[in-house]
């Protein structure tokens, strides 16, 4: 299709001050929207007269200028997303929560917060009249909020906010107390950015707490001098990931991988700090997805060395220790026993997990039972997969002993943030579902296709199994070119493995020989977006 006729890049608009100097603000924020492919409508707050070192002077548009300008856009481009930066007074804050009101009317249209409230030189750019007004008539109505530690403590009151050490107004485990009161307010999401935090252990952690997930998202520290901007770009980063569609939480991935990738294309610009450049290409780059803790304990696994491992391959889903036998015979050699119950029949279960420990063992496959981890370690399994929600429930203890435990560990994702949630533990393989609409399980996920497919395969630092839908030889050959390591069999292994495996096998065999999938820029949403 011709771009004369392609569909039009979502519309943002960003309110928020200009930077004389090219590094932050709105700046920032139109470099931001453009390694989206988002349009984003620059509109002035503030004029400032700065440079690399400093702001020497503030000058707040009139309301009825702000005012105009919105009322402009309003009648021929509307946005999905509005991000707010640098806002000069509390009259300013009432026309914006007015416009946000207005909008909403009309149809969903989400609010990104990003309270600039002070100079990196120190200087203060927000007095009690417009903190008041953040909290009444911004935060209420905010479908996420991006401050940093200072500036959340700040919002909310808290003495000391003003201190010019921010390690004295909350350390890192003060921030999820600081976004559930920053929540309390009204706000839906919060992310409260770590970069102007202390090293810890050479990560940058973030604070997120949104209606999908909530822990730390990390990345290693980019050691450079130059971050003028990071906090422009990280938000108006969410905000352009909100226009094309994401959650909250799978925003907030994609911002921070933006963001890293800006820092890494930081250049010098007067004798300051120089500028982060953000620019296409961050999203297909592995080394720049980041983890997420399972809880508000900072916990990550050390990668898993991924040289000299068989590929999974065709990786049949099976629910009896007579099944695994019958899918060996057929020639599989991964399998998962997938054996759902309530427990009742504990010896009837630990048969079947050790019949099947036998059969695998005896055919040199690899072997991952489903759900019941501590009993199949026990019994002596190779291998255990658990899907997210079990292991949340396993709280922090029960990770930490799962990781102690050593025991190969395959889990399920089908969203950025638990891709990313995934990695913090470390896994042997991360399964990308539903690639295809499926009848096995009801969930909320749309299918994600060959494009997030190929999009997990080449970013997710770990193979990639490809499970849901998969009915068809074709589409076997269509997981192995987008790079899957392997690729589940459930209902196509029919009554009959010795019939429908050899040609599955076959197809994987030509999947690896074709040419590969190109991976694409950026993923596309596996939930719909917020409807704020």
């Amino acid at each position: 299709m011709s771009a004369a006729h392609s569909a039009p890049p979502p519309i943002v608009w960003s309110i928020a001050g200009t930077d004389s100097g090219g590094g932050a603000g709105l700046a920032a924020d139109l470099r931001a929207a453009d390694a989206f492919g988002v349009h984003l409508c620059p509109v002035v707050a503030v004029v400032t007269a700065q440079h690399s070192r400093a702001v020497t002077r503030i000058e707040p548009v009139a309301p009825d200028l702000l005012e105009a300008q919105l009322a402009a856009l309003a009648e021929d481009m509307p946005p999905r997303v509005i991000k707010t930066g640098l806002l000069g007074s509390a009259a300013q804050v009432r026309c914006v929560a007015r416009w946000v009101d207005r909008l909403r009317e009309a149809g969903p249209l989400a609010l990104v917060v990003d309270p600039v409230l002070r100079a990196s030189s120190g200087a203060s750019f927000a007095d009690a009249a417009l903190l008041a007004a953040y909290r009444d008539a911004l935060l209420p109505r905010a479908t996420l909020v991006t401050p940093n530690r200072a500036e959340a403590a700040r919002l909310l009151g808290l003495d000391g906010a003003d201190a010019a050490d921010v390690g004295a107004v909350a350390n890192d485990s003060d921030l999820p107390a600081l976004a559930r009161a920053l929540q309390a307010l009204g706000t839906q999401s919060v992310a409260i950015t770590g970069g102007d935090s202390p090293d810890a252990e050479g990560q940058v952690l973030d604070w997120i707490a949104t209606p999908q997930a909530a822990g730390w998202l990390a990345a290693p520290r980019i050691g450079t001098p130059r971050t003028h901007g990071t906090g422009c770009t990280f938000a108006s980063s969410a905000a352009a990931a909100l226009a094309l569609g994401f959650v909250p939480a799978d925003a907030l991935v994609l911002a921070k991988m933006a963001t890293l990738h800006a820092l890494r294309r930081a250049q010098p610009a007067g004798r300051g700090a120089g500028p982060v450049r953000a620019a296409e290409g961050f999203g297909a780059d592995p080394a720049l997805l980041p983890q997420l803790s399972w809880g508000e304990a900072p916990c990550f696994a050390a990668p898993r060395p991924g040289t000299g491992r068989t590929p999974l391959g065709l990786y049949a889903i099976v629910d009896s220790a007579e099944r695994v036998r019958q899918v060996l015979a057929a020639g599989v050699r991964t399998v998962q026993l997938r054996i759902k119950c309530d427990h009742s029949d504990a010896p009837a279960l630990a048969a079947e997990i050790r019949a099947a420990i036998a059969a695998c063992e005896a055919a040199g496959a690899q072997l991952f039972v489903n759900d019941h981890w501590r009993l199949a370690q026990g019994l002596g399994a190779g291998g255990v997969h658990l899907g997210q929600e079990d292991l949340l429930a396993l709280g922090e203890a029960g990770r930490a002993a799962l990781r102690e435990a050593g025991l190969p560990l395959g889990i399920s994702s089908h969203s950025l943030w638990e891709l990313a949630r995934a990695r913090a533990l470390a896994p042997r393989y991360i399964a990308c579902g539903p690639v295809w609409p499926t009848l096995t399980k009801a969930m909320p996920w749309c299918p994600q296709g060959l494009h997030n497919l190929a999009w997990w395969c080449a970013v997710a630092g770990a193979p990639v199994v490809a499970i849901g839908g998969l009915l068809a030889p074709e589409q076997f050959v269509q997981a192995a070119q987008c790079g899957a390591d392997g690729a589940c069999a459930v209902r196509v292994l029919g009554d009959d493995p010795a019939l429908t495996v050899p040609p599955l096998q076959q197809a994987l065999a030509r999947g690896r020989a074709a040419p590969r999938w190109p991976v694409p820029a950026l993923p596309r949403p596996s939930l719909p977006g917020p409807d704020a």
